[in-house]
């Protein structure tokens, strides 16, 4: 078994199958890369059980056949060869001989049929999306899911598709970001939740892609099929909570204001804040909005005043700032509005502008109590 192929060419595809392989893998083989070739075409693939990824290679060969390369070595020695032509030679004796313009590298490879297959889904549903809209939604929602091994449905985001419309989901029950996009469709009703790790991989592939993204999923299982990438992972099993029941719907208070200006203050104001509780105290009366934070066991205490936009009755609410900061972050809006009912129900923070056609972004963040 021979091939050729570009040493950037091949650095670059490999680098994004690397993400998936794990640091410490319970099983050997997991730490390399499987190589199958059939003469001009040579499939990679990474993967660490739950999630497989593989990727579809141009390359000069006229023999077929499959071995596992040590991911780690091949990634290390990519790295330092300038743009050109590598010939890998599997030989015999266990070792794969990669030549370049200057010297020649032998590693040892395993068996490709000891790399365990990549599941087929039986009778998928299919829906297509944008890859840099797919990318836009789960940069929007994976920062608000949960990292609580007991509740393992909240730390994955949920995917509801329609045909009205595609709506994403992520909460850890202090905050919770529902991402809605109307201009795009699915031909029938299905529901699932992503675990995280796939969603990064995939987010860091397709940020800008103009790329049409092909994703079947069943019960257990959902594939990823763009380009010359596929990538199957399993889905997280379980019923998501009912969020839309948390979401409050009276909310007559309405607080309007530049989303820099207040992410600005929050960030500093919170300097001052309790290491633990992080907790800002947002004072709103007439056109003031008084934002204030103190750390009683330090004496640090940081006020600041900010005029403001606000329909509603005067109030007092406290809120966690790391949540907050995040959700500001998280906006591309000049101006976002944070609507409230009562200092102990959730906060609803929506952008003013800066969303596309039929784009829709909601953020919930709950309070924390206030010590007087």
């Amino acid at each position: 078994m021979k091939f050729i192929v570009s040493s950037t060419y091949l650095l670059k595809q490999l680098q994004v199958l690397g993400g998936v392989i794990n640091s410490s893998n319970t099983l050997p083989i997991l730490d390399n890369f499987l190589f199958e070739l059939s003469s001009s075409q040579l499939i990679v693939s990474a993967s660490d059980l739950e999630t497989t990824m593989s990727s579809t290679l141009e390359v000069e060969s006229d023999s077929e056949g499959s071995v596992a390369i040590p991911a780690r070595l091949l990634l290390d020695t990519l790295k330092t060869f300038p743009e050109q032509p590598l010939t890998f030679i599997i030989e015999d004796n266990n070792t794969i001989e990669i030549s370049s313009n200057h010297g020649k590298y032998a590693l040892a490879y395993a068996n490709g049929n000891e790399f365990p297959k990549a599941v087929s889904l039986d009778k998928p549903s299919t829906t297509t999306i944008v890859g840099d809209i797919l990318a836009t939604a789960i940069s929007k929602t994976i920062f608000a899911a949960g990292n609580d091994d007991l509740r393992p449905v909240m730390s994955g985001v949920f995917f509801q598709f329609s045909t009205e419309g595609l709506t994403f989901v992520a909460t850890d029950a202090h905050k919770l970001v529902k991402y809605t996009r109307e201009d795009v469709s699915a031909t029938e009703v299905a529901e699932f939740i992503m675990p995280k790790k796939p969603l990064n991989l995939l987010k860091g592939i397709l940020a800008g892609s103009e790329d049409d993204v092909i994703v079947e999923y069943n019960d257990s299982n959902a594939k990823f099929t763009f380009d010359n990438v596929e990538l199957i992972c399993r889905l997280i099993d379980g019923k998501y909570p009912n969020y839309e029941a948390v979401i409050p719907k009276e909310n007559p208070n309405k607080l309007t204001i530049a989303r820099n200006q207040f992410l600005s203050s929050v960030k500093r104001v919170s300097i001052f804040s309790n290491k633990t509780t992080h907790q800002i105290r947002l004072k709103i009366a007439g056109a003031e909005l008084n934002i204030s934070a103190e750390d009683i066991d330090y004496s640090n205490k940081a006020e600041e005043r900010l005029t403001c936009d606000y329909q509603g009755d005067d109030m007092q609410i406290g809120f966690n700032s790391r949540f907050l900061t995040e959700m500001l972050n998280n906006l591309n809006a000049d101006d976002v509005q944070l609507e409230m009912s009562l200092p102990n129900r959730a906060g609803i923070l929506t952008p003013i502008d800066g969303l596309d056609e039929g784009e829709q972004v909601t953020m919930l963040v709950m309070p924390v109590m206030l010590n007087s």
